[in-house]
């Protein structure tokens, strides 16, 4: 798991933990937990009932998902789930989002970590990149399917020793009780794109270019000074 990932994965538990009430332990479900350099379970507060989900035995997996889009908990029984450098892997994330809707409780969180850019790798396929507006569409096809989801936040994160730039959103299942949640990542962060956060229009930081591209570029200008020297 790279930098990024882990960063914003403490950010999340940083900022909406605190607010998270339940009379049983705080039930807290990763999709693809298996550890590979690197855990989001050190992440989740010590008095929280975690669960690592993924699709083969491993380092940190607790249970073995027989369907991929179907996860072994009854409806409405889960606080949190989060999911980190996975759904890009997933054939048909769509379907998944809407099984970790059916799970999470009416106030419960969905974090999601996706990739925005980087290079292709399978696991056992690399199938997606997901931008500022994924988040936004995601909203869109649960409440077509009857859902009242709310995107509480999103952004994109720069880069930290790594090729990747991640796109990262909270979500919660009724919109009715955002409320619960009054803070927000994007409150205290600085290194972002493209931010959003629940009932604003416009983005945050708004950039068209990812961060990788910026990058190319200042390399092929370079190259280009270097070559004309010649």
């Amino acid at each position: 798991m790279h930098p990024t990932a882990m960063i914003n994965a403490k950010s999340f538990f940083d900022c909406y933990s605190k607010f998270v009430t339940s009379t049983a332990p705080v039930k807290v479900v990763e999709i693809g937990s298996q550890d590979v350099n690197g855990s989001l379970r050190g992440y989740c507060p010590e008095n929280f009932q975690y669960i690592g989900v993924d699709f083969v035995v491993g380092k940190g997996v607790d249970i073995v998902l027989v369907d991929p889009y179907t996860l072994p908990f009854e409806t409405g029984t889960v606080d949190i789930v989060i999911s980190s450098s996975c759904l890009e892997h997933s054939e048909m994330f769509w379907v998944v989002f809407l099984e970790i809707m059916r799970v999470l409780k009416p106030n419960g969180l969905f974090y999601m970590n996706v990739p925005s850019n980087g290079d292709f790798h399978r696991y056992p396929v690399d199938c997606w990149r997901f931008y500022p507006d994924s988040g936004r569409a995601l909203v869109t096809w649960a409440k077509r399917n009857g859902i009242n989801v709310a995107l509480l936040e999103s952004y994109t994160s720069k880069q930290v020793d790594d090729i990747w730039n991640d796109f990262v959103a909270v979500f919660i299942k009724d919109e009715s009780h955002a409320s619960q949640y009054p803070d927000r990542i994007l409150d205290t962060k600085k290194d972002f794109t493209n931010g959003l956060t629940l009932n604003r229009d416009d983005f945050l930081n708004f950039c068209v270019t990812p961060e990788g591209e910026k990058r190319k570029s200042k390399i092929s200008q370079l190259a280009t000074v270097l070559f004309s020297r010649n």
